[in-house]
């Protein structure tokens, strides 16, 4: 039998001298009945809050999915009134064997279309003082069983958040109609939206073009393999990839459509804490900016 330091506890069965014990603190030049008395003492107040701190670390990073660093998990813990610093948090999940899911290279998907007149009226500023005033899509891919299934995203730049999306077997103009349809549904557009993707086929498509239009919204498009021109969108591509996807198997479309729709709507706009808001959430930032509006 060991006790919590991990020792044998052969002197206090049988009532012989533990040799191992008595030759050790020889080595050390301490009594054994110091020793003793040193391992029956109560865990230090200091061992005590590490060990409940680490207790509070493990359930935020499970909760996150295995996703979160030291910093978001050092935020989390600032949200519910718990002090500790950045280093204390890394130690500790160090000590843990916590680490947070990494990122694999990026494979393009992106079909180029015509280089048409259509300009860029982002040039990578993805700031934006309202939501709806300014929003990036993209289109990236998730694999099943079944085949290949394509997931159209539209992401508002004040808040961060994802207002649109659709999934399908394929990446036609129906995929993105259907994202930016939802968008305009959930978001009040101003009437200088605009909506900003990469040159793809079916972005650059005439279809698409009047589906803009007839939403009054302003169509914007990045250069030509220059994916840091839409950059906000193929980021949100990798986090998805990463805290989910790659991590995820799915037999079927069907079982990749709902794990996405949740992801989306449950764990990434309402609960996964973001750099770029200042560590807190689309929604949160969202529901600030209506606060803030004067009643009608």
């Amino acid at each position: 039998m060991s006790d919590k330091y991990g020792f044998a506890d052969a002197e206090y069965a049988t009532g012989a001298a533990a040799p191992g014990i008595t030759q050790m603190c020889e080595w050390l030049g301490v009594s054994k009945s110091g020793f003793y008395e040193w391992r029956s003492r109560p865990e230090s107040a200091t061992a005590e809050r590490r060990n409940r701190l680490a207790l509070i670390i493990k359930s935020i990073f499970d909760d996150s999915d295995s996703t979160y660093g030291y910093r978001r998990i050092a935020t989390e813990l600032a949200r519910q009134g718990i002090v500790a610093g950045l280093e204390l948090v890394r130690k500790l999940m160090r000590e843990l064997g916590l680490v947070a899911c990494q990122p694999r290279p990026r494979r393009s998907t992106t079909h180029q279309g015509a280089a048409g007149p259509i300009p860029d009226l982002v040039n990578r500023d993805f700031s934006a003082g309202a939501p709806g005033q300014k929003m990036v899509g993209d289109i990236t891919y998730i694999y099943t069983w079944q085949g290949w299934e394509y997931l159209a995203t539209v992401i508002d730049c004040a808040t961060r958040k994802v207002i649109g999306w659709a999934m399908d077997d394929n990446y036609q103009t129906p995929l993105i109609t259907r994202a930016i349809e939802m968008a305009a549904r959930n978001v009040s557009l101003p009437a200088d939206a605009i909506f900003h993707s990469d040159r793809g086929s079916n972005y650059t498509s005439a279809e698409f073009a009047a589906v803009l239009e007839s939403a009054g919204i302003r169509q914007s498009v990045g250069r030509t393999g220059i994916c840091y021109d839409n950059a906000l969108a193929e980021s949100f591509n990798g986090v998805l990839k990463v805290e989910r996807v790659y991590r995820t198997v799915y037999p079927t479309r069907e079982m990749a459509r709902k794990d996405i729709a949740r992801y989306i709507e449950i764990r990434y706009n309402r609960k996964r804490l973001h750099s770029a808001l200042g560590y807190r959430t689309p929604e949160e930032v969202h529901d600030e900016y209506l606060n803030r509006q004067p009643a009608a």
